[in-house]
């Protein structure tokens, strides 16, 4: 119930990567029993072209919460971009690659696999190699995770937290709420929108269904883009965009 901070900022991993080119963000997640802090590192670049230098990125990392042995949880994942725990289970929305065309490559949602390798920037989805890659890796056919829950390639899923709320009816309980930021580089745009995977005992089953959407004017104009998703103690959901910088209240009357 703290409003104000105790004290002064403290270092736990200084310098944990380069922020200096392509996916700068970070995100951070506890275990539920606060052992281990998971950290994503996004790419450096859209599929490790020239003379990125990719050490230690496209990659969940793990550490204690003190930011001691620090190693990789999971890798190949080219921007997980909203991390989240729940239960045993990690969980990550994923942007992937450009530049294979309006239907490739999907993003995605998935539990995040300890030791899995996802594939980037070589492979996606299982053993469909990247063409940019020909014939780099062979090794790794056969080794890549493929994910839970595919999206419309382009659709840049950025936030994400599950619903535990009381307001919306039942079948809502464990599902999980994504934004959509849409679509930049497509012929035609994938709409900002926030969407609602369901889940049953626990588990993803595959699909999804749009929750908010609206928001297109055109294919060159939207009026807003969804950025982050978060369930109130209330159990309304807020939603912040960053089209024209406002944060919405979804309750059920």
């Amino acid at each position: 119930g703290d409003l104000g901070a105790r004290g002064a900022a403290e270092i736990v991993v200084a310098k944990l990567t380069a922020t200096d080119a392509g996916h700068w963000t970070r995100d951070v997640a506890f275990s539920p029993d606060g052992a281990r802090m998971f950290v994503s590192v996004g790419s450096a670049s859209n599929v490790a072209e020239g003379d990125s230098n990719e050490t230690g990125r496209a990659d969940v990392l793990v550490m204690d919460p003190d930011g001691k042995n620090l190693r990789p949880f999971a890798t190949g994942i080219r921007n997980c971009v909203a991390l989240l725990t729940r239960g045993s289970n990690v969980w990550c929305t994923t942007n992937e690659r450009d530049g294979l065309g309006d239907d490739l490559v999907p993003d995605y949602v998935t539990r995040v696999r300890e030791n899995a390798f996802y594939g980037w920037p070589w492979y996606y989805l299982g053993d469909h190699e990247d063409p940019r890659h020909r014939g780099e890796r062979p090794d790794l056919l056969g080794k890549i995770t493929v994910p839970d829950v595919l999206v419309q390639p382009h659709s840049a899923a950025l936030g994400a937290a599950f619903y535990d709320g009381a307001m919306f009816p039942d079948e809502y309980r464990g599902d999980m709420f994504v934004a959509f930021h849409g679509s930049w580089n497509r012929a035609h745009r994938t709409s900002p929108k926030v969407v609602r995977l369901r889940f049953v005992h626990c588990a993803p089953t595959g699909d999804y269904v749009d929750f908010m959407t609206g928001f297109v004017l055109d294919e060159q104009r939207v009026w807003a883009r969804p950025v982050g998703v978060a369930v109130a103690s209330d159990g309304a959901l807020l939603v912040s965009e960053d089209g024209n910088n406002t944060i919405w209240r979804v309750a059920r009357q």
